[in-house]
């Protein structure tokens, strides 16, 4: 028996690109230091195109996304559903460098504090 694919997809039509996605192009070009002009002198858009497209009032064309993105050092990857979390777990330990989990052994000058309290028992 053939399972016909097409059935059970519906079309999506995007009304404008996903808030996070948006906000990673608006925060990839500030800190750049570029507003919103300069973005779009790299791409070849006007200003208010940017903006429509910043604020999701715009979906561009994908080959207009893929050359703001890359205008502005990203990359657009294909990740597995069920490899997300994990994929965004390292995007975030990447940005707060901070909330990278402390080695499993204790610094040296942590030391004598344990081994006092072992001592102790």
């Amino acid at each position: 028996m053939k399972i016909d694919t097409k059935k059970h997809i519906k079309p999506l039509r995007l009304r404008g690109l996903p808030a996070d996605l948006r906000e990673r192009i608006k925060d990839a070009r500030t800190k750049r230091g570029w507003g919103q002009r300069e973005l779009g002198a790299a791409v070849g858009l006007p200003q208010p195109h940017i903006s429509s497209i910043e604020s999701g009032e715009v979906v561009p064309r994908f080959d207009t996304l893929l050359d703001m993105l890359r205008v502005l050092d990203l990359d657009l990857l294909l990740v597995p559903r069920s490899l997300v979390p994990a994929v965004q777990s390292l995007i975030r330990a990447q940005n707060e460098p901070e909330s990278v989990e402390k080695p499993l052994y204790a610094a040296d000058e942590e030391e004598p504090a344990q081994q006092k309290d072992r001592d102790e028992f």
